[in-house]
């Protein structure tokens, strides 16, 4: 048996991942779309809280004697008592909560269908390990039944909640096996015809989808302090 590469099973996972995320989003849009609004609405009450709290912490302050790090200090120790603070906080916990929990059972009922169905059937393996030439087999190189292969996808749970120290499992010789391969007595392997190089679309996949996750980050971030810089002005200026 030949083991797949740590790369090569990410790229795999990914193009699979696509697919049963768009059809998420799309059985979840109508209710995301309001779940959004209420986020949103949740971030600007709490940058609100947050700005008030700050703007009040500075205007307090003197500023030959409360400075740098103690003005940061004092307005984060007023902030862990603010109960306007504490409770607009709870409010983005439960909005988030509402906008990310429905759409992601969506997707794990979806995914296990997908990996357990093309992984148990005589493909031995979901499209996006087909296309890179990898295949999900028994420990021993014998067929993976029903039981080892949803057993698989459990165990994947813990890959992702051990901060996915379980997948780098899966680049350790001399088994190569993530943390849930080994958990189910699975191996996911190159097939004989499979070159042992991984195709450069398959590279330049796995940086495009990395640049978009980075891109994603810095905008999100960039609309978030966007808001609490509005929301800081508007407490200190009116």
């Amino acid at each position: 048996m030949r083991p797949a590469g740590f790369w090569r099973r990410g790229a795999a996972w990914s193009l699979d991942v696509l697919p049963v995320l768009l059809v998420a989003l799309a059985l979840c849009w109508n209710q995301l779309r309001a779940a959004g609004t209420a986020a949103a609405s949740a971030w600007a009450a709490l940058a609100d809280a947050a700005a008030q709290r700050m703007a009040g912490t500075l205007l307090a302050a003197d500023a030959g004697d409360m400075a740098g790090v103690a003005t940061l200090m004092a307005t984060v120790r007023a902030a862990m008592h603010d109960a306007a603070l504490r409770a607009a906080a709870g409010g983005l916990q439960s909005a988030l909560f509402a906008l990310c929990g429905p759409p992601l059972a969506v997707f794990v009922a979806l995914f296990l269908a997908w990996c357990v169905g093309f992984e148990r059937s005589r493909l031995r393996a979901t499209p996006g390990k087909r296309a890179l030439g990898l295949r999900v087999v028994a420990a021993d190189g014998g067929i993976a039944g029903t039981g080892r292969v949803l057993l698989r996808f459990l165990a994947g749970s813990l890959s992702w909640l051990s901060l996915n120290i379980g997948h780098l499992m899966a680049a350790m010789p001399p088994a190569f096996a993530a943390l849930h391969d080994r958990i189910s007595g699975t191996r996911v392997v190159l097939d004989a015809s499979a070159p042992a190089r991984m195709p450069a679309w398959a590279t330049a996949w796995l940086a495009a989808v990395a640049a978009a996750a980075l891109y994603a980050t810095a905008w999100t971030s960039a609309v978030l302090a966007a808001g609490l810089q509005v929301a800081l002005e508007r407490a200190l200026w009116g």
